[in-house]
């Protein structure tokens, strides 16, 4: 007898933009929460500890319907693990351990680049073709984020210095935009069972190198800054963020999905405006135009 497949139900039409806007907020988060404590966390400690404790808050909410969908489970598992290694282990290590190497505006910068590359990937893997009037929207958006980011600066780009950690960002982008596209062949299972198993192999995948890591770096010293800091990114940035982006990708594809990680510099900006005291310029929302300019360029019916 075949496990039951699951079926969500159908969503409100502005629901998986919501969905998808949250996600970036909550990696907005992430990025000032790892910024802030590079000095106090090793980078594959703060993965490691962050997918742990995420499988063991989401994994009891998750285990009856990993059990009504386990022959689903064991029939995908090369494609569980795949995008376990690719979404969890892989991107996050890659992201922590960059910070260390390279400043918050290369990291962001770089990022801007995962809708084209999620264009690129889904053409090479499904055939997906974008309209010229979509690429343009990427484009619009890309800029609004390179707007935010360079603080209405462009000619700072021209003064970047790249580092090894720009390069390990590039691979990060990479490999989220694949897992951004597999979503799509994800095994049809209840969501809660997919995180959790993503989540628990995902920190499987890690462990070799984080006893490595306590090897050569010894452990970590736990406190209330260090606790908190590792809750927070297990809970939001983990959590609430894939659920949101998966849910997300599954309603409007990953090309359309995409676009909103532009949506992270804004989120960030915003942050660092209420939590840092900055103040609210004018590039922000020149930024904020080009970016919601775009998303609604793409989203535009194509003409038949």
């Amino acid at each position: 007898m075949n496990s039951p497949s699951y079926r969500p139900s159908k969503p409100r039409v502005l629901t998986p933009y919501g969905l998808l806007a949250l996600a970036a907020l909550c990696w907005a988060g992430n990025i000032v929460v790892a910024r802030g404590v590079i000095e106090f966390i090793p980078p594959i400690g703060f993965a490691f500890w962050r997918w742990v404790l995420a499988s063991l808050m989401v994994v009891p909410f998750g285990i009856g319907h990993i059990a009504r969908h386990r022959r689903e489970i064991l029939k995908s598992w090369r494609m569980l693990l795949l995008m376990s290694l690719l979404g969890i282990s892989g991107f996050n290590t890659l992201l922590y351990t960059a910070v260390h190497t390279t400043t918050a505006i290369n990291g962001a910068l770089i990022q801007t680049t995962m809708p084209a590359v999620i264009i690129l990937v889904s053409l090479i893997l499904y055939r997906e073709r974008s309209s010229a009037v979509q690429l343009f929207g990427v484009l619009l958006c890309a800029a609004g984020a390179v707007m935010i980011v360079m603080r209405g600066r462009p000619t700072l780009l021209v003064q970047l210095d790249f580092a090894t950690g720009d390069f390990l960002i590039v691979v990060a982008v990479l490999l989220y935009a694949l897992y951004s596209v597999l979503l799509k062949d994800r095994p049809a299972i209840h969501p809660l069972a997919f995180l959790s198993v993503t989540f628990s192999l995902g920190a499987m995948g890690l462990l070799p190198f984080y006893l490595g890591e306590l090897l050569l770096r010894g452990p970590m010293d736990l406190d209330l800054r260090v606790a908190g800091s590792i809750a927070f990114v297990a809970v939001f940035p983990s959590i609430v963020a894939y659920f949101c982006w998966n849910r997300g990708v599954h309603l409007i594809g990953a090309n359309r999905a995409g676009l909103f990680i532009n949506l992270v510099p804004v989120f960030a900006s915003a942050l660092a405006i209420v939590f840092l005291g900055e103040s609210i310029r004018w590039f922000h929302f020149a930024g904020l135009v080009l970016i919601f300019g775009g998303v609604l360029l793409f989203h535009l019916p194509a003409k038949g």
